[in-house]
């Protein structure tokens, strides 16, 4: 990808497609089901798995409108903006991030957003009710004015990174599953990387998305989104709403323990905030008799522990 003015710069160079693993695990094996693992995490080693998947096509879209600005938002934990600071270190874009909670700016930065603010992104926070509205075009146009941004070298990215191009990144994910597995294990946010993945897969498979936050918005946004790239909705998913654990960022200890089981089991590092919750909720349905015997289930492994301080 290279940016007007800019060296070619391939550090965004992708690992695709994805790498898709079998892990013995007697917990589905009893129940006749076989477990694979989607290694989205092992695409780009700062901008792991979906995240790649969704911000790709928007970097393109950015870069060939000359705009050398991008301004998303997010939470104090956000993979998202984690994922599109990196990507901005690498690509020569300059990076803001619209954090919500206006208590957080006088406090010192978590890992995750000390991340961001390392790969030169500039954090913005604003109170929790403004940031409800924050994306709005006129809350937005009053963000950059007050950032002292020309409005025509930002790009704006939405929460999560999902609006239609995200979802036309994320069909080819369904697309390397095709045949692979009858069923489809994926976290959800807002719901971008589900939309994209159903509409790639082929007909007979089925997605589930695996919401990690409270609400229940999740089907109308998925629909939405899939309207909005043009991809007619599909009937060949579903949400399982019992496992967000209480909310975004919530890991009570039922989840660690059985997070740090996983990684004991399979040798592999996981996100808690996503992907251990859609791991809890996927062993829970086969325990449930949710699959039957000689159903082969593909989990998504769509991004990587947190840093660390």
């Amino acid at each position: 990808m290279t940016l007007p003015g800019a060296p070619d710069l391939t550090a965004l160079r992708p690992r695709l497609p994805s790498p898709l693993r079998a892990a013995e695990d007697e917990r589905f094996a009893r129940h006749g089901v076989r477990l694979l693992l989607k290694r989205d995490d092992l695409i780009h080693p700062e901008v792991p798995g979906n995240k790649w998947r969704k911000l790709a096509p928007n970097l393109r879209a950015a870069a060939d409108a000359g705009r050398r600005t991008l301004l998303t938002f997010g939470g104090a934990y956000s993979n998202h903006l984690r994922a599109t600071a990196a990507a901005g270190r690498l690509l020569g874009f300059a990076t803001v991030g619209v954090v919500r909670g206006d208590e957080l700016a006088g406090r010192p930065l978590n890992p995750s957003l000390a991340r961001c603010a390392a790969d030169g992104m500039r954090l913005v926070f604003v109170d929790r009710t403004a940031y409800r509205h924050a994306a709005e075009p006129a809350r937005v146009a009053a963000l950059v004015t007050d950032a002292g941004l020309d409005p025509d070298s930002v790009y704006v990215l939405p929460e999560g990174g999902s609006n239609a191009l995200a979802v036309h990144g994320c069909v080819d994910l369904g697309r390397e599953l095709r045949g692979a597995a009858g069923t489809v294990a994926v976290a959800c946010g807002t719901g971008g990387t589900l939309a994209g993945l159903a509409a790639g897969l082929e007909a007979g498979q089925r997605a589930i998305g695996f919401p990690v936050l409270r609400g229940g918005f999740l089907d109308a946004a998925t629909r939405d989104l899939q309207r909005a790239a043009h991809t007619a909705p599909v009937a060949g998913w579903r949400l399982e709403d019992r496992f967000h654990f209480g909310g975004f960022a919530r890991v009570p200890a039922e989840l660690e323990a059985f997070a740090a089981d996983f990684e004991a089991r399979h040798g592999l590092a996981v996100e808690r905030l996503y992907v251990a919750k859609m791991l809890y909720g996927l062993t829970t349905l086969v325990a449930e008799g949710a699959f039957p015997p000689g159903t082969a289930v593909a989990a998504v492994i769509t991004g990587v522990p947190e840093p660390t301080a």
